[in-house]
C-alpha cells in the first residue's frame, strides 16, 4: 500500500484484539448463559489490555477506550444481572463515536487523525472524507445493533454482534483501501 505506515502492527495484535469477543461468544454458545459470557469478556479483555502493555509498553488508544465500554457497560450488566447492559453497548458507543466523529469535523478538528494518525498518513482531505465515511459506518453499526437486540434471541444477537458487526465493520475497513491509497502522504524516502 502507498500509505506512508508510520506503526507497524505486531502480529499478536489481532489476537489481543479479537481474542475477548471469540472468548464471549464461545462461552455463550457452549454454557447459552450470557452474564457467564459477559464475565469472560469482561476479565479477558482487562487481560488483553494487560498483556499489551506487557508486549508493546504501550497501550493503543482505540483499545483502551474499547476496554473502558466493555467493563463499563459489562460491570452494569453483571452487577444489575441484566443482560440489556451489554446488549446496548454496540448501539452506544457506535452512536457515540459517530457524533464523536461529525461534531469534530464540523468543528474543523480531525478526531479521526487524533485517534489513528500514528497508523496511518492521509492529507486533510483523505482524513476528511475517512472521517466522514466513519461517522456513517457508526452511525448504521448503531442502527443494526438497535435493530438485532431488540427481535433476536440472546443467542442470535450474541452471534450478530461477534461475525455479523465484526465482518461488516472488516468488510468496510478493506473497502477504505482506495481512498487511503488516493489521499495517502506518500513515503518519501
Amino acid at each position: 500500500m502507498s500509505v506512508q505506515e508510520t506503526e507497524t502492527k505486531p502480529k499478536h495484535r489481532g489476537y489481543l484484539e479479537f481474542g475477548p469477543l471469540l472468548l464471549f461468544f464461545a462461552t455463550n454458545y457452549f454454557t447459552k448463559d450470557i452474564m457467564l459470557a459477559t464475565a469472560v469478556l469482561v476479565g479477558s479483555t482487562l487481560v488483553a489490555l494487560g498483556l499489551s502493555w506487557t508486549l508493546d509498553r504501550r497501550i493503543p488508544k482505540l483499545a483502551l477506550f474499547g476496554c473502558i465500554a466493555v467493563t463499563l457497560f459489562g460491570g452494569l450488566a453483571l452487577h444489575f444481572d441484566d443482560e440489556w447492559y451489554i446488549q446496548i453497548k454496540p448501539t452506544v458507543i457506535s452512536g457515540w463515536l459517530a457524533l464523536f466523529l461529525a461534531g469534530g469535523q464540523l468543528l474543523n478538528k480531525a478526531p479521526l487523525k487524533a485517534l489513528l494518525g500514528q497508523q496511518m498518513a492521509l492529507d486533510d482531505k483523505g482524513w476528511q472524507k475517512v472521517t466522514w465515511v466513519w461517522t456513517a459506518m457508526f452511525a448504521v453499526s448503531a442502527g443494526a445493533n438497535e435493530i438485532a437486540w431488540r427481535i433476536l434471541s440472546t443467542d442470535d444477537w450474541v452471534t450478530f454482534k461477534t461475525f455479523g458487526l465484526t465482518l461488516a465493520m472488516f468488510g468496510f475497513f478493506m473497502a477504505q483501501a482506495k481512498v487511503l491509497d488516493r489521499y495517502g502522504i506518500k513515503d518519501q524516502a
